[in-house]
């Protein structure tokens, strides 16, 4: 079982975004029982708070099941319990270094380093653009999924494909802005 914790600042957005799409992504592949993906947050802004209502909508409007995540924020904890710590941008991955002590295993890293073009993901809370949001976040979690295959982490290689509706369907391709 491979564990992915995304992380973004208040963990309603951008984070938990990725949590369901990747999710999504694993179920579509049969990879359900290999990957489990979570989310949290790098301040205590918005703890306690349900998945944003532009995240909820964009979701809902792809075929993505949206589940009842409540924000929570990054623990010590959490370097020993996940395999992989995934950042929104550069920001994220600063806070997350100085709140976990460093990164001596080398689990951290951006969602976009998974893609041809790495970088960070503009958060919607700020920029209202929830569809810029969802092209990035659903290009970084189809790299990173190719990537955890390439690396050899499962059992079962994907045998259903990801193509179809939900977070397989649409367009992964991002534009800059």
């Amino acid at each position: 079982m491979v564990k992915i914790l995304f992380v973004c600042h208040g963990n309603i957005c951008r984070s938990t975004m990725a949590q369901y799409v990747m999710e999504d992504l694993a179920r579509r592949a049969g990879l359900e029982e290999e990957i489990c993906p979570d989310s949290a947050g790098t301040s205590t802004d918005e703890i306690g708070n349900p998945v944003h209502p532009g995240t909820r909508r964009k979701l809902a409007e792809m075929g993505v099941r949206c589940g009842d995540h409540r924000a929570r924020q990054l623990t010590a904890r959490d370097y020993q319990d996940f395999d992989y710590l995934v950042g929104m941008d550069a920001a994220n991955l600063r806070d997350m270094a100085r709140m976990l002590g460093g990164d001596p295993q080398g689990k951290m890293s951006l969602l976009l380093d998974n893609t041809a073009c790495p970088g960070s993901i503009a958060d919607p809370w700020y920029t209202g653009d929830f569809d810029a949001t969802w092209r990035d976040v659903l290009e970084g979690c189809r790299g990173l999924l190719e990537r955890l295959k390439r690396e050899g982490h499962f059992r079962q290689q994907d045998k259903r494909g990801v193509s179809g509706g939900g977070a397989a369907g649409g367009s992964g391709t991002r534009e800059e802005t």
